[in-house]
């Protein structure tokens, strides 16, 4: 007879309801095991966060049953709150924003608060501290203060203080979502030795790549589980997972474009590609070389010249940058956590001034507050989260704040509401309070908020974090519109992928200007081991590619999306 499991989480029928008779939950029905590692997908707004806060002891539901860590917390929809304050000492929560869970103003106490409360001794709270910290590569900022670090980085203080507690129950919701791409795979190691020893996890997200290290999958959709099983089984349902909203990971959607066996597994698929003759002709990406800035003979909207930056640290957040950005191109900056990318975004937007060196937009130096003042007029601003700026009654409402501030006449004002919401494709929802939208949608009311101000050029800090995919493209159709009516485009991305697609790159590392050109330049053979050792990697496809290289293939140039490495393929011989 097979070993009885031992249940740490239970939930049973369990449902509930927001204000308004918005259902988060309904029906759900879940068992977790001590060591097992859960992986919970679905489009923003499907209840997942919800979920989340249901096994980690923060909400309580209206109905069904619910039995934490051994303690009956909830029967029939009623709590009982001296057996919630019991099991609340071995559950562990990350939120998917830091700045909803920081409470102190240094690093090493914001840690060390999680142990205190439990009544851990202070030489283990200590040990503890340094430990997690070391974990999450933080040692180096133990006194530094959270709120001056870059997102990411209050991110990992977040997961270290989650992590010092020891819970037995530990739900990441979105951990990963400000990171790099080392920060997410350095945490998801972590999550993998702490289910080892016994910890049971609970991870939410939108990367499609990271369920495939877990145990279980389950998909969510109106507050319901929609899918459940291995996650294999789960991703070989695609076109449900694109009605939910979703898509399956990268190997599974190359596969299928191909016509190999399907897989979730990139290393299976290099495999199943196999290995050709040297003798064969190359192959070469499709992909349309980029005009150099230099051959449009117009005036950067954008100049940086030896910029230097400091938080009065003793490091350099930004350490003798220069570039020129010039109207109507798109410019990705990527960059390990803490590298400097957002403070560079604030010196753009006159936000910051450099303590040495020049920041010009628009032709105004920053330096004046004239220059700050008439910069502001010329860039559009959209923060890591500017869904948190809404506050009106309607959409409508919203967006036609800024443009009234300025004291444009109402008919201008209506006007350019409008085209803002026409463009982000909110129209029909206008007279909507922008609360009942999905966060991707909220996120885009933010952003017309922003559009109807009119911005030569739009700076957007991590646009994409915490996105479903359907929110993702939706985002990406409407940059691509604002960039085909002339408008620059500045992003700070994690994403290579979302890089690529750009005319341009800068690669900012420890502060420093390490790399700048065409996505295909900068992810090139000479630069490919600097962006892995700084934890940014290169492109999906071209990661494929140069694997498949090393296997005998001849040069397949810079295939630098997943449409460019399946046309680079399909010129080989083989596949006719």
């Amino acid at each position: 007879m097979a070993p009885q499991r031992d249940i740490l989480v239970r939930l049973s029928r369990v449902s509930l309801f927001y204000e308004g008779g918005v259902t988060a939950l309904d029906d759900v029905s879940l068992e977790l095991a001590r060591g097992e590692r859960l992986c919970v997908l679905g489009a923003n707004g499907s209840g997942k966060s919800t979920l989340a806060s249901v096994i980690c002891g923060l909400l309580a539901p209206d109905e069904g049953e619910v039995e934490l860590v051994g303690e009956h917390v909830c029967a029939s929809g009623g709590p009982d709150l001296e057996a919630y304050r019991r099991a609340r000492r071995s559950l562990g929560l990350v939120f998917q924003n830091p700045d909803d869970q920081i409470v102190t103003s240094v690093v090493e106490d914001d840690v060390a608060f999680g142990p205190e409360n439990l009544g851990v001794p202070r030489e283990e709270i200590a040990a503890r501290v340094t430990r997690e910290l070391h974990r999450v590569a933080m040692d180096d900022y133990a006194q530094a203060d959270p709120s001056r670090l870059s997102g990411g980085q209050r991110q990992r203080v977040c997961i270290a203080g989650a992590l010092a507690m020891e819970p037995a129950v530990l739900v990441l919701d979105e951990p990963g979502s400000l990171l790099d791409v080392r920060g997410r795979s350095a945490i998801l190691r972590v999550m993998g030795r702490l289910a080892a020893a016994g910890t049971t996890l609970v991870h939410v997200t939108h990367f499609m790549e990271e369920a495939l290290k877990a145990d279980r999958v389950i998909v969510m959709d109106h507050g319901r589980v929609a899918l459940a099983g291995t996650p294999d089984e789960v991703f070989a349902q695609g076109e449900k997972l694109v009605e939910l909203g979703l898509e399956i990971p990268f190997a599974a959607r190359l596969s299928r474009r191909l016509g190999l066996p399907w897989t979730c597994d990139e290393t299976t698929l290099v495999c199943e590609l196999g290995t050709v003759p040297n003798s064969q002709k190359s192959f070469m990406s499709s992909r349309p070389r980029i005009k150099n800035v230099c051959e449009l003979g117009t005036v950067p909207i954008v100049q940086v010249e030896h910029a230097f930056f400091s938080y009065g640290r003793g490091a350099y957040a930004l350490d003798d940058v220069s570039f020129e950005i010039f109207p109507g191109t798109s410019t990705a900056i990527i960059g390990q956590t803490g590298s400097g990318k957002s403070t560079l975004l604030r010196l753009l937007c006159g936000l910051e001034t450099p303590d040495e060196g020049r920041v010009l937009v628009g032709g105004n130096d920053t330096a004046t507050r004239r220059g700050r003042r008439a910069a502001r007029g010329l860039v559009g601003y959209v923060m890591q989260h500017p869904e948190r700026q809404l506050f009106a009654e309607t959409v409508e409402k919203d967006v036609a704040f800024g443009p009234r501030n300025l004291g444009l006449p109402e008919g201008e004002v209506t006007r350019r509401v409008t085209e803002a919401l026409e463009l982000v494709g909110l129209a029909s929802r206008r007279d909507v309070s922008p609360f009942k939208l999905s966060g991707g949608q909220r996120r885009l009311c933010a952003l017309a908020g922003i559009l109807a101000m009119e911005p030569r050029m739009l700076v957007l800090d991590e646009p994409t974090a915490g996105l479903d995919p359907r929110g993702r493209a939706m985002l990406r159709r409407v940059l691509a519109r604002l960039r085909e009516r002339g408008v620059t485009l500045v992003q700070v991305t994690h994403s290579m992928e979302d890089a690529a697609r750009a005319d341009r790159v800068l690669a900012l590392d420890q502060a420093r200007l390490v790399a700048d050109g065409a996505p295909a330049e900068v992810f090139s053979r000479k630069n490919e081991r600097r962006l892995t050792e700084g934890g940014l990697g290169i492109p999906r496809a071209l990661r494929v590619a140069r694997e498949l290289e090393r296997r005998g293939w001849p040069p397949l140039g810079e295939p630098l999306t997943t449409d460019e490495l399946v046309t680079t393929l399909q010129g080989g011989d083989q596949w006719r």
